[in-house]
């Protein structure tokens, strides 16, 4: 802590103790029956005749104040916008005003008074009393945008929303966006659902879970990673719409796109596939962008993303033009042409999902002026999806970008029992990790109550996965996920 505001702190505990020995309560109780104060003053610019003689009472925090001898002008902010206050001498009387002195920016305070107008035409609150809610001991950084070190904002994310609204209009945008997705799927008949969180058996989407242990049962847990194994569960007991506006985890990097904890929407539409999971994600999205935003063109970090023009784009061609390889060349053959292309990498024995993943990351379609849907994406990418019909190689799949980003992935679910269980056979396979001397590592696991599921019987059904806060990201013109999450996963802060 700087000597600067070791002084500051130690001024306002001097403050907190002066109002301790007034009798005040510096910490107080509820403050009923008040007015919004964006309410109040809408209603009194419109009919301010109503006001005449009536008292009316609002709470906030002090963001501003202006002292002229025996009165004082201060702005009290509540959640949404601020009011002048005007507090005399004359009026809350000689002892009060005394108390008021000891008030700080920053601090919380409930008013009671009659509203008029400055001369300015400002209006304005003339306290005829006001209570100490809360005594703020830490002072307001004066310049917040000014702030090089953007991890003191995420990390103090309660400051940053004190001082910045457009900090705030993101999260509130962000409120509404969720809002109207869940307005648009509830009134199509979609049963919004819950699930666990911790899971036997890592597994519905590729990554690293985190684990942890579960000392009644005796037994390890992972943190989901997907929701979807059993939310098809579901479509295999007869719910035929559901969604899930999940918390999902993966123990991977921190970046501008990548948070460990993270939010879903989830969608599985039985009797559905591949292209009816297309329409409704564009449809989703458009509704939630009109709805909240009250536009479908959007400007996104410099570029203007028209969200009523979608395209469609081929994985598979994408990595024959940039790449020349096939879905059916064998994994050698990938790391000779990648090699040919000059991508690096680390080592040669990667599996064909790590090289798909890697080459996915290179391909990321560079249309950004509007959403682009990428299709034919390699079967040994999608474990979970079903083949298409002319070419078992390729999945019924669809991921969805915007502004460059992937949004949202989505596929024909794979509802073959016996199919399902030879690709998890296979997925473990390759994805098992090599023996380490002297330590002995779990071996990989099947969801076989899973298999067990779809052998009673899941109706084709179309799944669609969207990643709300990238969503978020490109709604509110925010160029980072920590922007977009209230609280982002940080580094420990130092002492």
């Amino acid at each position: 802590m700087s000597e600067e505001i070791s002084d500051l702190l130690q001024q306002r505990l001097n403050k907190l103790e002066a109002i301790k020995a007034a009798g005040v309560e510096p910490y107080g109780r509820g403050f009923p029956n008040l007015s919004a104060i964006n309410e109040l003053k809408q209603k009194f610019l419109a009919d301010e005749a109503s006001f005449a003689s009536k008292e009316v009472t609002v709470a906030g925090r002090v963001m501003a104040l202006r002292v002229h001898g025996k009165s004082v002008f201060c702005d009290v902010k509540d959640q949404n916008a601020k009011m002048q206050v005007y507090i005399k001498e004359d009026i809350i009387t000689k002892e009060r005003f005394s108390l008021f002195e000891k008030i700080d920016i920053g601090d919380i305070i409930g008013v009671r008074g009659e509203l008029f107008k400055t001369r300015t035409g400002e209006p304005t609150i003339k306290a005829v009393d006001f209570t100490v809610l809360s005594k703020s001991l830490r002072p307001l950084p004066e310049k917040w945008h000014g702030l090089t070190d953007v991890e003191t904002r995420y990390r103090q994310r309660y400051v940053d929303l004190i001082v910045n609204d457009e900090v705030r209009a993101v999260f509130e945008k962000r409120s509404k966006i969720v809002t109207k997705i869940r307005e648009y799927l509830n009134e199509r008949g979609y049963l919004e659902v819950e699930t666990p969180m911790m899971h036997a058996i890592a597994g519905g989407a590729a990554g690293k879970p985190f684990k942890t242990h579960h000392e009644a049962l005796d037994m390890d847990l992972y943190l989901r990673i997907a929701p979807e194994l059993y939310l098809k569960r579901l479509l295999v007991g007869g719910f035929e719409r559901v969604y899930e506006i999940n918390r999902s985890f993966r123990n991977e990097g921190i970046s501008i796109k990548h948070n460990p904890e993270f939010t879903m929407l989830e969608v599985y539409t039985a009797y559905s596939d591949c292209a009816g999971t297309m329409k409704l994600t564009e449809e989703l999205i458009r509704f939630a962008a009109r709805e909240a935003l009250g536009k479908e063109v959007i400007e996104y970090q410099g570029m203007t993303i028209d969200l009523t023009k979608w395209e469609r784009i081929s994985f598979a061609d994408l990595m024959k033009e940039n790449f020349d390889i096939s879905p059916d060349d064998d994994t050698k053959v990938w790391v000779e042409k990648l090699k040919k292309k000059n991508v690096k990498l680390e080592k040669d024995t990667l599996s064909r999902t790590q090289l798909l993943n890697i080459i996915g990351d290179l391909i990321e379609p560079q249309t950004k002026s509007h959403p682009v849907f990428v299709v034919d994406i390699f079967t040994e990418l999608c474990p979970l999806a079903k083949t298409k019909q002319d070419n078992p190689l390729l999945t019924d799949r669809f991921e969805l970008y915007i502004a460059g980003m992937e949004v949202a992935n989505a596929y024909s679910e794979l509802n073959d029992p016996i199919e399902q269980k030879r690709r998890f056979e296979e997925q473990l396979q390759a994805e098992a990790p090599a023996p380490v001397p002297g330590k002995e590592r779990p071996a990989p696991k099947i969801d076989t109550d899973f298999v067990r599921a779809l052998e009673y019987g899941m109706p084709p059904a179309g799944g669609l996965g969207i990643g709300i806060d990238r969503l978020v990201m490109v709604l509110t013109n925010s160029p980072s996920i920590r922007d977009v999450i209230l609280f982002p996963q940080l580094r420990a802060e130092e002492a």
